[in-house]
């Protein structure tokens, strides 16, 4: 007898000859088309971005400025997204638009900046922008290709060791080291200069992952319980007390608080997330603020910082060379700026020194104003969740651990950039992230997507239990 209910599929993984899918979810595709949406979209941001800024400051478009700064970027966003299709087609569709319009962004306030103070062509720092942001893409583009599988890098854990070391001591090297702003943190070769230390934060996120992956267990399980807390042994007190001693070093030698800083809350962060015991946030903070009043009593530069940001308008500090002038000209703009700021192109953010790089952030303020702030606040936030998103949906512990490490790095150096900038924490030089002036800051950064974007295509193409509707 024959059965009405229709034909029976058979339920075991050999499906039988005459049964076919009828539809099949391209996954894959679909985030690249999402991706593309939005990179039109970040394109179109950025390229309006360029034409107020010429409308404000020129008060006339200059198609050939706009196609250098606009459409340029927006060429090399759009041709890393082509190679996406092929190279890591299950990537996270939102981190290269973020990226995208936020370095647009920067580099529409960074020409506004040259506009006022009367730099043109290649001499100005936007188009020099411009080209470092190609260079960054471009770079960030070989990393996607040539690393098929983040869990590659696990394998040379202390060759990163090794390559951070080296790019934290190539600074004080003499003959090639140069201190710039009382920071000794550059290196030079020829017309050419460099900050190692940008990349070095790249190879130490990758070394902390490779090396507590293989220490956890005795980091995390053994020690002694106080107050409810389980503290480590005096011996597993080694490898922070070795970083410690590190970013205590950068401190003097290389007079630069907020990269020791980022290094120091790099290794702590990691630390936790690894053993998540919070003895060991407890230990770090309390080493870093030890380390930190010891240097101010001691060391001249830090002590200074310290005044700066307590009492900006006392005329003692306000006057002195390297004084609190650029912190209380910053703290003007935001507050001309207002909630809604004067409009790009309409302020004068130049009164303020180092607007391109270290007070990008107050320049933004005050010609976007709060509103203009708070949605760049909200795209640096979109990102880090992204981040995590991708470092926790990972299956093995260093894929996860990098992916913090390198999601944390950003969301750290945005802090402390935009805390010193509104003097919530003292001032440092360190810069905002792609949206600064700087070919070093472009670069790192850019890495740091590439790795992201390669770790979350990893993630996307493990084997999953795929449910699938087929007919006879």
């Amino acid at each position: 007898m024959t059965s009405q209910a229709g034909p029976v599929v058979d339920a075991s993984p050999l499906s039988p000859p005459d049964v076919r899918p009828t539809r099949r979810i391209r996954v894959p595709e679909k985030l690249r088309n999402l991706e593309i949406f939005l990179l039109l979209f970040a394109c179109v941001i950025n390229g309006g971005a360029v034409v107020m800024v010429q409308l404000g400051a020129l008060g006339h478009i200059d198609f050939g400025q706009l196609a250098l700064l606009g459409a340029g970027l927006s060429v090399l966003v759009v041709g890393m997204h082509i190679a996406l299709r092929f190279v890591a087609p299950n990537a996270d569709p939102f981190i290269l638009p973020i990226a995208a319009v936020l370095n647009g962004i920067g580099i529409a306030e960074i020409y506004r900046i040259d506009i006022e103070q009367g730099s043109t062509g290649w001499d100005s720092t936007g188009e020099r922008q411009v080209v470092w942001s190609a260079v960054a893409i471009i770079i960030a583009l070989v990393v996607i290709i040539a690393l098929r599988n983040h869990r590659v890098l696990q394998r040379y854990t202390y060759v990163f060791m090794v390559i951070s070391g080296v790019l934290l001591l190539l600074p004080i090297l003499p003959g090639i080291g140069r201190e710039i702003y009382g920071a000794r943190v550059w290196i030079g070769i020829g017309p050419f200069s460099f900050q190692p230390g940008e990349v070095a934060k790249i190879a130490l996120a990758i070394f902390f992952a490779g090396y507590l992956v293989s220490r956890r267990d005795s980091l995390s399980m053994v020690g002694r319980k106080f107050l409810g807390m389980r503290f480590p042994r005096a011996r597993d007190l080694g490898p922070i007390l070795v970083i410690w001693a590190a970013s205590m070093a950068v401190i003097i030698f290389q007079h630069d608080l907020g990269t020791a800083l980022l290094y120091f809350g790099l290794f702590v962060v990691m630390l936790y997330v690894a053993t998540a015991r919070i003895s060991w946030v407890i230990i770090g903070v309390a080493l870093f603020l030890a380390g930190a009043l010891v240097a101010s009593q001691v060391l001249t530069y830090v002590n200074d910082r310290f005044a700066n940001w307590l009492n900006p308008f006392d005329p003692v500090n306000y006057d002195a060379i390297g004084g609190s002038y650029q912190l209380v000209q910053g703290l003007f703009g935001l507050a001309n700026g207002g909630l809604i700021g004067t409009g790009l192109g309409l302020g004068s953010p130049a009164i303020t020194p180092l607007a391109q790089s270290d007070y990008i952030v107050a320049s933004l303020g005050e010609e976007l104003g709060m509103a203009g702030l708070f949605a760049i606040l909200c795209l640096y936030l979109l990102f880090i969740a992204r981040g995590l998103r991708i470092s926790f949906s990972g299956t093995d512990d260093f894929g996860r651990l990098l992916g913090v490490g390198l999601t944390f790095v950003v969301a750290l150096q945005c802090f402390i950039v935009i805390g010193g900038v509104t003097r919530v924490i003292p001032l440092t030089g360190l810069t905002t992230p792609f949206l600064a002036a700087g070919g070093s800051s472009l670069v790192a950064n850019w890495i740091i997507v590439a790795l992201l974007l390669r770790l979350s295509d990893t993630v996307r193409s493990q084997p999953r239990l795929v449910v699938e509707r087929y007919e006879s």
